[in-house]
């Protein structure tokens, strides 16, 4: 049986449910179904524009396999300029969206709108009755309009699609559903974004609106995630356009915002005031000589947010640039939709951004609708890729390993020359010289992470017999070999306290040793070739109430997974014992069947 329905004006009450077709219309071409819905569907329908039928082979076949698309303009300048429509980047990362080729960044599918009771066969009338159908079609149903309010299906349509999420690129559909990249070779098509080019010259600006930057940093993960070049880049903008601006030039004086997020994840007992002083301390020497404010935050437990909501849309004023710097990961895009939901503007009109735990997740810029009031102006920007941190040479399942999601506790090892510490297969300390009898060494990083104490004589058998085994990450023999070789770095130490840290010895995208001891030491740091390991104030002062002991400290995951694979190599050689036997015995069968023949005849 066809059934109709008269739809005037009315867009989501359409349910192509198979192939469908128009009886008093031309096909839609390819250029006319990428449109918005407003374009898709005509002003003034009639009843035969919306009269659609069954039919067994698809109007509209599948492409060959072998179909050439246009070619495509790749980019990541997101929409910046107001002369890029906001429809053409994608709201989640930034990348300009196209709906032709799916194996091209950007790929989209325009999602159906479904009319809540489009199965319904209520108000159905017989097309029998209506003398326009031709007789072909006198089996079917026509659904009668609402003659009395034919505005009536227009306005709540439009209801429908106002409340409708944003269209988002199939890359960011897979990040927020599934937490991963279906195809992550895909973004190898980009060209690489040219930070300095597409977004220094506008935070340096000496015209133009007020420029306010968001420098945002990981609080476990300081050093490796502070963005140095453009901290410094800003800085030099700030004193040269201030000069100017003495002197009555036009000077745009960017005001520096450096937002420590993450903060959840530090132990509780820390001070706020001692660990903001640390901030500023590690963030001049990283080049940020002027900063206006510095805001301690947790997008996770909103701690923080208002009060740099409040600071963020006084700064900007009415017509202001806010521009969101950090590096991959550091959590730029979780602030930012936390702070919309602090804010509680127009829910219609906030964008919010694809979050997921996968480096790199904004391609290109994204302004973020709804947040600041006026004309102001808020930008996402691409994560800056740091080639010092270590987790940018690892897989995602070792990512797993080291990415830190609870509070930090400490491990802490009272240890006497000649010993050593490993963290995973990632890290080393020798204690090459001690002016004391022993210090104590108290590591931060993940707790997943296998640590190992020993003497450093042992090393090469550490190596051979457990790095990707019991040490992991690297997972496996060969991912060992991938990571290549280890180089060591020289350090002297001195501290005057047995009870709290002196220095922190931090490996980039990793963690860091806490060393407390009351006298001088010579250490020997080892690590992969290119991450970035520095020596600096100790962060968390305190130790662990008790110390770890000699050999391994196995990790709750790498635990698991050995137990799992010991279960399956047991299970193996019981199905090969279980098949030998099997074996043994019908080969016993057989000969035994030979004999009695042999002494049958």
């Amino acid at each position: 049986m066809i059934i109709a329905r008269s739809l005037p004006a009315s867009k989501s009450k359409l349910k192509p449910l198979l192939s469908l077709s128009f009886l008093a219309q031309s096909p839609l071409t390819p250029s006319t179904t990428h449109n918005s819905y407003c374009n898709f569907y005509p002003q003034n329908p009639t009843k035969t524009n919306f009269l659609y039928f069954f039919s067994s082979k698809p109007t509209n076949p599948s492409p060959p396999k072998h179909q050439t698309f246009p070619s495509l303009h790749l980019t990541r300048d997101g929409n910046y300029d107001d002369a890029t429509p906001p429809a053409t980047v994608c709201p989640g990362c930034g990348v300009h969206m196209q709906y032709t080729n799916p194996k091209h960044p950007g790929f989209y599918k325009e999602p159906s709108v479904k009319d809540p009771d489009y199965k319904s066969d209520a108000h159905l009338v017989p097309i029998s009755l209506e003398s326009e159908f031709p007789g072909s079609l006198k089996r079917g149903f026509f659904v009668e309009p609402d003659s009395q309010n034919p505005d009536l299906d227009l306005a709540e349509n439009e209801s429908v699609l106002e409340k409708r999420p944003p269209v988002v690129c199939a890359r960011c559909h897979s990040l927020r559903h599934y937490g991963k990249v279906k195809d992550p070779t895909v973004e190898n098509l980009l060209p690489e974004f040219d930070f300095y080019h597409t977004v220094g010259r506008r935070l340096v600006s000496s015209s133009g609106a007020r420029t306010v930057v968001l420098l945002v940093v990981d609080a476990v993960d300081f050093d490796g995630s502070f963005p140095k070049k453009v901290a410094k880049l800003v800085s030099d903008s700030i004193e040269e356009n201030f000069t100017a601006w003495k002197e009555g030039k036009s000077g745009n004086v960017a005001r520096i915002v450096l937002v420590v997020t993450k903060i959840d994840l530090l132990p509780s007992s820390l001070s706020p005031l001692g660990f903001e002083q640390w901030i500023r301390r590690r963030a001049r020497e990283g080049g940020a000589s002027v900063i206006k404010k510095v805001h301690l935050v947790s997008s996770v437990r909103n701690w923080g947010l208002k009060n740099l909501a409040e600071d963020v849309i006084e700064l900007a004023g009415a017509r202001g640039r806010v521009w969101a710097v950090g590096a991959q990961n550091a959590g730029k895009s979780t602030l930012l939709n936390a702070m919309a939901k602090c804010v509680g503007g127009n829910e219609r009109k906030v964008s919010y951004l694809t979050e997921a735990p996968v480096p790199g997740t904004t391609l290109g810029i994204v302004r973020v609708e709804g947040v600041l009031p006026g004309q102001a102006k808020l930008f996402d920007t691409p994560g800056l890729l740091n080639p010092q941190q270590i987790t940018t040479r690892l897989n995602r399942e070792e990512q797993r390993l080291v990415h830190i999601s609870k509070e930090l506790k400490p491990r802490t090892y009272r240890i006497k020359e000649g010993h050593s510490v490993h963290i995973g297969g990632l890290m080393r300390l020798d204690i090459v010289e001690l002016s004391v009898d022993s210090l104590y060494v108290t590591v931060w990083a993940s707790p997943y992470l296998p640590l190992h104490m020993g003497k450093t004589e042992n090393i090469s058998t550490m190596v051979e017999d457990h790095f990707g085994r019991q040490l992991q990450p690297p997972i496996g023999d060969k991912r060992v070999k991938d990571l290549g070789k280890w180089v060591r770095q020289e350090f002297r130490v001195s501290g005057n306290r047995w009870d709290s840290s002196s220095v922190d010895v931090a490996a980039a995208g990793l963690g860091w040793f806490g060393i407390g001891l009351k006298g001088e030491a010579i250490l020997g740091v080892w690590t992969y070739e290119g991450v970035g390991v520095v020596l600096r104030d100790a962060l968390i002062p305190y130790r662990a109430q008790s110390f770890e002991v000699t050999g391994f400290t196995v990790s709750k995951i790498v635990s698991k997974a050995d137990q799992a694979l010991n279960k399956s190599l047991s299970q193996s050689e019981k199905k090969r014992k279980q098949s030998n036997q099997e074996v043994a015995a019908s080969a016993e069968l057989l000969v035994s069947a030979i004999h009695e023949d042999a002494n049958s005849c």
